[in-house]
């Protein structure tokens, strides 16, 4: 995985690391979650990587934390073979992350759902997620904030062969 750390975004600012988890239930729908923040915004569970830590590391962090689902209630089926890119919009540039990066560059997971929808808990101690639900991807790509679009495409079309 080559870490393009020098590619800047926008306003000549770098990318913020990430990390995200395509979670696949049998049914090979994906888990997607209503933003708190932006009613009618779902997107699936992604965030920062910490100081020190593996994108694969964080992915699993992310989806315990968003989601409140345990770490054997997910079993990693592959990741992204490099990073995906996506820019702030410009309104937001300045603005997110306290001004420090004009986007964010990603490391995915496609997990497969191990465990029972009883077990997500979306509201966790700091609560991301308003709704969740199972969806087709040309469903979730519809309902992800269009700045993320994109990305969104690039990251299912690696995973196609297991999604429904």
């Amino acid at each position: 995985m080559s870490a393009d750390k020098d590619r800047l975004g926008p306003g000549g600012l770098p990318y913020r690391p990430g990390a995200g988890v395509v979670l696949i239930n049998a049914d090979r729908l994906i888990w997607a979650g209503e933003r708190i923040d932006c009613p009618g915004a779902w997107q699936m569970p992604q965030g920062g990587i910490d100081k020190g830590e593996e994108p694969l590391e964080a992915a699993i962090r992310e989806l315990e934390e968003e989601t409140g689902l345990p770490k054997d209630a997910a079993e990693i089926v592959e990741l992204t073979p490099d990073w995906v890119y996506y820019d702030l919009p410009d309104h937001l540039v300045g603005k997110m992350w306290k001004g420090k990066f004009g986007g964010q560059r990603q490391i995915w997971a496609l997990a497969r759902f191990t465990g029972q929808d009883s077990q997500v808990n979306i509201a966790t101690e700091h609560p991301e997620f308003s709704s969740w639900a199972w969806m087709q991807a040309d469903d979730l790509i519809e309902k992800i904030v269009p700045f993320k679009r994109d990305l969104y495409r690039q990251v299912l079309g690696t995973f196609r062969d297991h999604l429904a």
